[in-house]
């Protein structure tokens, strides 16, 4: 056997589960398709971590929703500079950073856990009981290995493992397309200049000099002096497709069409852009959701909404479901009680596969709960635990809740 757990995916929730596992003492592999670690964070250009914090009470100092390595990551993040906050944005705190810093900082994490081998560049391509194919630059081959977790975001590894998972058709979430802008004059994005600038694109859509695509552009001016990243969310709908290629395609470029109009735009007629220029692109549009995986437990909006607790709870989920629909932004519905919702170690082990543990955005949920355990925040605390579960169960321990949290305690301590 050439690993005792094999983890798809190298984002937020993937980096998580293998440093975990191979901290837990397992033998471990980390397989990414991009060049770089950090998924959505550092591919994507999402540059405000979400879910780390629980929602605030008042005026108090902002509390941790999860211990271990999710708070670990964020201690180093902000002592490398790398992040800045939290920063309360209406009823949440969210933690801004760098998307640079944050696959720097994902690489030396990976660089210091013995135990742990990375792939990147690699696609997996086939599975089976005990061993996954990986395909690179027209190669292949085999690795085996006791247990695995998914993390690829799309339930690529259940899929090919036979495992059942499901999709919504007509209500994905809309995906978004951020890209950075750089040479931005500093303070041109406070908040009164948002206003004027948002009725300014408003105008400009109407006369058609911007595609409607720039309408619901939002703006974050970055801890970088002169750089600012800008959200557009492109079109969902019923012949939105995340696991298309000519779907995704068709966002690549059309992501790219509307952020060079809109940079021409603003580099011409808006104050304090005369200067920007296109200083990023993202290596991939941010998809939001496609098939999650059928786990033994389904986390339910209902579950989100009134906090509920479970004895098999290995992490917290502490963001609203933000649901983002249609092309009227996003829709946030917030729970009714104080504390947040308990996430099963049941819907983060599939329904019919005792060698597969899921992590990230395809965890067992509906849709609507999709819409708050997919964040950043939460995917680091939920990759932690499908880590350790997954190394548990390699190495022949108990892999229940109790011995999960117990495990994630151990080495927070250890990693202080």
């Amino acid at each position: 056997m050439d690993f005792d757990v094999i983890v798809a995916g190298g984002g937020s929730a993937g980096l998580a589960a293998a440093v975990a596992a191979a901290r837990l003492g397992a033998r471990t592999l980390l397989v990414e398709r991009h060049g770089l670690l950090g998924g959505m964070a550092s591919a994507a250009l999402v540059h405000s971590i979400c879910g780390l914090y629980r929602l605030p009470k008042g005026e108090g100092a902002p509390v941790l929703a999860n211990e271990g390595f999710a708070a670990e990551f964020a201690r180093r993040l902000l002592a490398t500079g790398g992040a800045s906050g939290p920063v309360r944005m209406g009823r949440v705190e969210v933690l801004l950073q760098r998307p640079v810093a944050f696959a720097q900082l994902c690489d030396a994490i990976a660089r210091e856990t013995p135990n742990l081998e990375i792939r990147l560049q690699s696609e997996i391509v086939g599975a089976e009981a005990e061993a996954i194919t990986l395909a690179w630059r027209g190669c292949a081959g085999k690795l085996g290995a006791r247990v695995f977790v998914d993390a690829t975001g799309d339930a690529v590894l259940a899929v090919l493992r036979g495992a059942p998972c499901e999709m919504e058709t007509a209500r994905l979430q809309r995906p978004a397309y951020i890209f950075a802008l750089g040479g931005v004059e500093t303070g041109t994005l406070g908040d009164d200049a948002r206003l004027r600038l948002a009725r300014r694109i408003a105008e400009a859509v109407k006369a058609k000099i911007l595609p409607a695509a720039a309408l619901g552009a939002h703006w974050r001016e970055s801890a970088q002096a002169g750089e600012a990243f800008i959200t557009i969310d492109l079109e969902g709908g019923p012949d939105f497709n995340p696991l298309d290629m000519a779907c995704l395609s068709r966002l690549e470029t059309e992501g790219r069409h509307v952020a060079g109009r809109l940079a021409d735009f603003l580099r011409r007629e808006v104050e304090g852009f005369a200067a920007s220029y296109i200083a990023a692109w993202p290596a991939r549009a941010g998809v939001r959701e496609s098939r999650r995986i059928v786990g033994r437990y389904r986390l339910e909006a209902e579950d989100l909404e009134r906090g509920a607790q479970f004895e098999d709870a290995v992490a917290f989920a502490a963001w609203p479901m933000e649901l983002r629909e249609t092309a009227t932004g996003p829709r946030l519905r917030f729970p009714t009680g104080d504390e947040p919702c308990g996430i099963p170690l049941r819907a983060l082990q599939a329904r019919d596969d005792e060698a597969l543990f899921m992590a990230g955005r395809c965890i067992s949920c509906s849709h609507e709960a999709q819409a708050s355990v997919r964040v950043i925040g939460t995917c680091l605390a939920t990759g932690e635990a499908a880590g350790l579960a997954a190394a548990l169960k390699a190495l022949h321990a108990d892999c229940d809740a109790a011995s999960v949290n117990a495990a994630r305690k151990k080495i927070a301590h250890e990693h202080e």
